[in-house]
């Protein structure tokens, strides 16, 4: 493995970063540097055999790899949940429209009973009705008759 000593421009077009992150990661350590005479930074990079660049505190190839691996996972998990988001309003539109169905109509109302000339009399006009005629509607849907 061979060591170059690049120029902070050269050292940012290897690595894919820009002059200032190079910079940064000079002063922080993170990547080898040394400044000449007149100020200049240069940064020492490791060369490989297979001529790739690395900072010798740069991502391992074989990591890369596995987050490459990781993130096609979790897109095609985003496009099957997207799939299923889909379904779910498709079951859902369809729920909506039913609901006008399962509403009671509103002419089945019963009217308010008004009292009678007979109910001074003793006689219980409420009490010869059947119980299905004095129940609500609201009682028959969910109890039955």
């Amino acid at each position: 493995m061979a060591r170059n000593r690049l120029d902070v421009k050269q050292a940012a077009q290897i690595l894919g970063i820009t002059t200032d992150a190079v910079h940064k990661r000079a002063k922080r350590g993170s990547l080898e540097s040394e400044k000449d005479e007149d100020g200049r930074v240069f940064v020492w990079l490791d060369t490989e055999d297979n001529g790739y660049t690395t900072a010798s505190h740069d991502v391992h190839p074989l990591l890369v790899v596995r987050l490459e691996s990781e993130n096609e996972f979790l897109r095609q998990e985003l496009e099957r949940r997207a799939g299923e988001l889909a379904e779910m309003r498709r079951i859902v539109a369809g729920l909506v429209q039913r609901v006008p169905e399962l509403e009671a109509p509103r002419d089945a109302r019963e009217s308010p009973e008004s009292v009678t000339e007979d109910a001074g009399n003793g006689d219980d006009s409420l009490g010869s009705q059947e119980p299905s005629q004095r129940r609500s509607w609201l009682y028959r849907f969910f109890v039955g008759p």
